[in-house]
């Protein structure tokens, strides 16, 4: 018989379970070995790469017709490409086996079109071709599953890529040749100095040319009011007279404002002051450690209507334009339901630049937004208290490796070439930090759950949604967006009760929005639906819808100045208006 105090059961009290300690130290333990662990994998939760391949896997093994398929194409392929090499050793030109896709840059100079480097290209073009038929339609597989295998066997396969190897690109082979491998030993001093650097020392040097509020932010401008997340830059005006709707941009948190204040030839900024507008800027604090338990309810209280709020009281008027680029434009759109909720209508217009509020198909960023991967985040964060830039940025360049990562290592490895400096280059290296609470907030709320879209996120003891919006909306896409593809802006007609006028502007995330006039090849399509008019599906309104040739800026003024008033003389005069500072203020400064 056990005796009362050890193990077995008491004939006083029944069964007692052994001694546990807190729960909360074991969920400590599970924060410290996760957090340790995402540092070695980059942020990257391998159990939902491994649920991903084993779904892939379990399923193709039971696929007896998938093999069959897979079978023939390969055999295929090995007999399409002998034939191929018979002709090409041979110094014909055979019809390719596999045509690149319109993007793939990779092998389009003519020296690889020359024996036996043609050969290599069409092998490689062909494997990546029949894996990605291996990765997909494979019955049973989940959708989100086949797309995170698909996505990880796409960038083990960029890394093989002949172009990216000394013995196998013929553009190395030559510059090596011509100059006696000086270009591999300038190529070996760029890796050392890179593999040296912190992330912070890939900014610009002070002195470069690209130093903000001297070369880059440089529109005048006050900064007119501050509290512990924004400042908020009011410009200086270009025109005499101004329409009494004073405009308040809201960039993303993601980014530093001066996206939309780059140089003076592509600020978004100064050509909308040119126009007869005044313009106001949010440019939101860098955070740390010590502000991880900022919210997404802190964003929208302290930015945006801490914003309207200050442009008010300055401006003495009632109206305001507002316009929100990317998760600005996000935040943007949840303040507006908010305020359309709460019969608050300061609002004039709802601008949205390459901004989602539907996440249900939000690109390839959504392949490492699932319960795992966020799980996998917090507990990283929750060490630090905030996603770093490093951590954020190495995500999106996955999604255009090709593009951003080895490109970027041939040219400056082994062709030993300085990588050209621009100024979005600039800007895209000036990184910011995001508080833990906040981005934990926005994965789950937004991403996850899509919170905004089905009506189920509350602003205060009450939900919000994009129909609450009562001012007109314009919305903007970008042909080439891979962050906030155009079809997932596009869904906002899918829930707006006004009337929604939507611009698709060629370019990318970054680039089709900072599109000024007087670029060549820049072209959109606009067109506008009413409240009381059906839906179009996006492939029906792309189709419908004519390009135009040249920037949509001067279409999104002219959209602005239409549902404003006439212009008319300041009511107050801006050289005389009380400012902390000068533009571009100090949070921007914050690295």
């Amino acid at each position: 018989m056990a005796k009362r105090g050890t193990t077995g059961r008491d004939p006083d009290k029944g069964d007692t379970p052994p001694e546990r300690k807190d729960p909360h130290d074991y969920e400590v333990i599970n924060h410290l070995a996760r957090s340790q662990m995402a540092r070695l994998t980059f942020g990257i939760a391998p159990t939902a790469l491994a649920a991903a391949f084993h779904d892939w896997a379990a399923h193709l093994a039971t696929a007896p017709g998938k093999q069959l398929d897979l079978a023939h194409r390969a055999l295929s392929d090995a007999a399409a490409l002998g034939l191929y090499a018979t002709g090409a050793a041979a110094g014909s030109a055979p019809a390719p086996v596999v045509d690149p896709k319109p993007h793939d840059r990779r092998f389009a100079s003519d020296a690889w079109q020359k024996w036996p480097f043609n050969l290599w290209s069409q092998a490689f073009l062909a494997q990546e071709r029949w894996w990605s038929t291996a990765m997909t339609d494979v019955p049973g597989v989940t959708g989100a599953h086949e797309r995170v295998a698909d996505f990880v066997t796409r960038q083990v396969l960029d890394t093989l890529s002949p172009g990216n190897f000394l013995p196998t690109n013929p553009e190395v082979l030559s510059a090596t040749q011509s100059e006696g491998g000086q270009n591999l030993l300038r190529g070996a001093m760029n890796l050392w100095l890179d593999l040296a650097r912190s992330p912070a020392d890939h900014r610009p040097k002070p002195g470069s040319g690209f130093d903000v509020g001297r070369d880059l932010a440089v529109s005048p401008g006050k900064v007119v009011y501050r509290n512990r997340l924004i400042e908020l830059i009011h410009y200086a005006p270009a025109t005499p007279t101004q329409h009494p709707e004073p405009i308040l941009i809201v960039p993303a948190w993601i980014m530093k404002f001066y996206i939309l204040d780059l140089s003076p030839k592509n600020s978004l900024v100064r050509f909308l002051v040119s126009q007869g507008f005044s313009v106001f800027m949010i440019s939101w604090l860098n955070p740390d450690a010590d502000d991880r338990d900022l919210s997404m309810d802190d964003y929208q209280t302290l930015g945006v209507m801490a914003a309207l709020d200050a442009i008010q009281a300055i401006t003495r008027r009632s109206r305001v334009h507002a316009i929100g680029y990317c998760l600005g434009g996000t935040l943007l759109a949840i303040a507006a339901a908010t305020m359309g909720r709460d019969g608050d209508d300061r609002l004039a217009s709802v601008t949205l630049l390459a901004a989602q509020t539907d996440f249900t198909e939000a690109g390839e960023l959504t392949l490492f937004i699932n319960e795992a991967q966020v799980t996998y985040l917090e507990d990283m964060m929750w060490r630090q208290g905030y996603l770093s830039t490093e951590q954020m940025g190495g995500t999106f360049r996955l999604l255009r490796s090709a593009d951003l990562i080895w490109s970027k290592n041939v040219r400056s490895y082994l062709l030993g070439k300085p990588l050209p400096m621009t100024d979005l280059l600039a800007w895209n290296a000036d990184g910011t930090r995001l508080p833990a609470t906040m981005h934990s907030q926005y994965l789950r709320r937004l991403f996850l759950k899509n919170e905004l879209a089905e009506g189920r996120y509350h602003v205060g003891p009450r939900p919000v949604t994009v129909s609450n919006i009562r001012a007109p909306i314009l919305a903007v896409g970008t042909e080439n967006d891979h962050v906030a593809p155009w079809q997932s802006v596009y869904k906002i007609h899918l829930m707006s009760d006004v009337p929604v006028t939507f611009i698709l502007a060629s370019g990318g995330h970054n680039a089709g929005i900072v599109a000024e006039p007087g670029q060549p090849n820049r072209h959109f399509r606009m067109d506008t639906t009413g409240s009381n008019m059906p839906f179009r599906e996006d492939h029906d309104w792309l189709a419908e819808t004519p390009p135009q040739a040249g920037s949509w800026w001067p279409a999104l003024a002219d959209w602005l100045k239409a549902r404003s008033a006439a212009p008319e003389p300041p009511a107050v005069d801006w050289t005389d208006e009380p400012h902390l500072c000068d533009a571009p203020g100090t949070y921007v400064l914050r690295h």
